[in-house]
């Protein structure tokens, strides 16, 4: 965690990320802005591991936690509670006191970057730490990749470790499991809970629901890692 915080690889990206933090948005001014690479967050013990994109600008570069103060993560929590995965629907800050169990959430990019868009050598800068996530976490069953971006992300990760040959071998699509290999966890690919993807109808509550009740039903029989 401290190594995360800590991390400058990406001087785009924190500088991003500190500007961000200084101008602020008028509804969050009296906030103290995080204005740093984002930490993972949940439970080191969880079968579920969450990939996401990357920090929102105003809404985890704010507060500091992954998913929390924003639309995105306002849907996407309501989907965990609704599914037990979480203690409460809402996620607004660091001390709201929102628990997640079974669930750990990371992302393929760590701090907030201009336009939602890593560059390729951010994208790489970033990955080593979802590796060291990927062998500490050693319980993990199931990966939920939301969104296609944190999806080719975590099969760029598996493709060079030598598990697969290739990325094409696994099209995404929403709640669509994928087998890997023997000894790893089954892969999910969903939606992201994109404003413009939940405004638009192109994902709603009931179809994230529905991906974390398949990512519970291959838990029970997925093989450990």
């Amino acid at each position: 965690m401290q190594e995360v915080e800590a991390c400058e690889r990406c001087p785009r990206l924190i500088d991003h990320c500190r500007r961000v933090a200084e101008v602020k948005r008028r509804a969050y001014r009296d906030w103290d802005y995080w204005g740093k690479p984002v930490p993972s967050f949940g439970d080191p013990r969880a079968s579920v591991l969450i990939v996401g994109l990357a920090p929102g600008a105003h809404g985890a570069n704010r507060t500091g936690r992954m998913f929390t103060g924003d639309r995105s993560g306002d849907f996407l929590y309501r989907a965990l509670f609704q599914t037990g995965f979480a203690s409460q629907p809402e996620s607004n800050s660091r001390e709201d006191g929102l628990a997640l169990s079974d669930v750990y959430i990371t992302a393929s990019v760590r701090c907030a970057p201009p336009d939602n868009k890593p560059s390729p050598e951010e994208f790489q800068n970033c990955r080593t730490y979802l590796e060291q996530e990927l062998k500490l976490l050693k319980n993990v069953r199931v990966v939920v990749a939301l969104g296609r971006i944190a999806f080719d992300t975590y099969l760029g990760v598996l493709k060079e470790g030598g598990i697969i040959q290739s990325r094409s071998a696994f099209p995404f699509g929403h709640n669509r499991a994928h087998e890997i290999a023997p000894g790893h966890p089954v892969l999910i690919s969903s939606y992201h809970p994109s404003q413009q993807n939940t405004s638009t109808g192109k994902l709603t509550l009931p179809m994230l629901v529905d991906v974390f009740q398949t990512a519970k039903a291959f838990n029970t029989n997925a093989v450990i890692g």
